[in-house]
């Protein structure tokens, strides 16, 4: 089934979708489930709109059931976590080949999908603002890169200035070497479609063995002007998370008193830790919850 025009805004998310059936169903997921949100905003009356939308929802509901006993599809907090760190170990893979001066077609694809899955994580609510950072940085660099290479030049690497950035954000929304007028290459709902141009980006195995620094859900490799993050920050805090604490807790010993957001950020730390153990990253799995421990046991964080 051909993609309308009016949905071309959402054809990367699908394809997307699906090039990760099989190596991260739950990234296929929430990419068709952001691809079915924004495609009702675009158009959701015209019968071809309604008829390709109405697909994707079927296909949503086949998967949602296929993985009822997923943490990430029933939980937000921990799908939260799992997209946002599948998309930071792309950014970081991208940007080690970035500064190391690597320059090639996996990394350019590796930049933009990143980006593609900080989209996803409006699903969840708001992006931080560092997200939207991320995001503007990861879509600029693989566009510049890809330019850089299609000309005959050597792109410059590490990180680029804020204003830099501003300068291309004219053309983020396409993908490098897709051109704004160009259509839907392939049928896309077709589980293994054509290349567009540019090799996979890596797979779940080649994602797991991406070193990752201990805490590091964001990388410290962001545009030049922005302020890096600290080494052991967790995954930003969704924001659908449910406040399971309770109302009126008890005195801690020490003589200070626990709040509900605190017992809420306890559990995001230990969810957070659950995460990255399904990546076998232990170390950011033990600082997390190092950092559950210290704010229930102190009050501070």
């Amino acid at each position: 089934m051909a993609l309308p025009p009016q949905l071309k805004p959402i054809q990367h998310h699908i394809r997307t979708a699906q090039e990760h059936e099989k190596r991260d169903p739950v990234v296929a997921y929430y990419c068709r489930l952001f691809a079915v949100q924004s495609g009702m905003k675009l158009d959701s009356k015209s019968p071809e709109c309604r008829k390709f939308l109405v697909r994707l929802m079927d296909q949503l509901e086949a998967m949602k059931k296929e993985m009822s006993d997923n943490d990430s599809i029933t939980q937000d907090v921990v799908g939260n976590a799992h997209i946002e760190n599948y998309a930071l170990k792309l950014f970081m893979y991208a940007d080690n080949e970035d500064r190391a001066g690597h320059f090639h077609k996996n990394m350019i694809k590796s930049f933009f999908t990143a980006s593609l899955l900080l989209d996803v994580l409006s699903v969840f609510g708001e992006l931080s603002e560092e997200n939207v950072q991320q995001r503007k940085y990861a879509r600029w660099k693989a566009t510049y890169i890809h330019q850089c290479l299609k000309n005959g030049e050597t792109p410059q690497s590490g990180p680029m200035a804020l204003e830099q950035l501003d300068e291309a954000a004219a053309g983020e929304d396409d993908e490098p070497g897709f051109s704004r007028g160009g259509s839907f290459s392939g049928p896309p709902l077709d589980p293994n479609p054509a290349p567009i141009g540019f090799n996979p980006a890596p797979d779940s195995s080649n994602i797991n063995s991406i070193h990752v620094q201990p805490g590091a859900h964001a990388p410290a490799n962001t545009p030049a002007d922005l302020h890096p993050p600290p080494a052991a920050k967790p995954v930003p805090t969704p924001r659908t998370a449910t406040n399971l604490a309770p109302s009126s807790p008890d005195p801690q010993p020490g003589g200070f008193q626990l709040t509900p957001e605190d017992f809420t950020q306890a559990q995001k730390y230990c969810k957070y830790a659950g995460s990255a153990l399904q990546y076998e990253d232990v170390n950011t799995a033990v600082q997390n919850l190092q950092k559950a421990l210290r704010l229930l046991t102190t009050g501070r964080e």
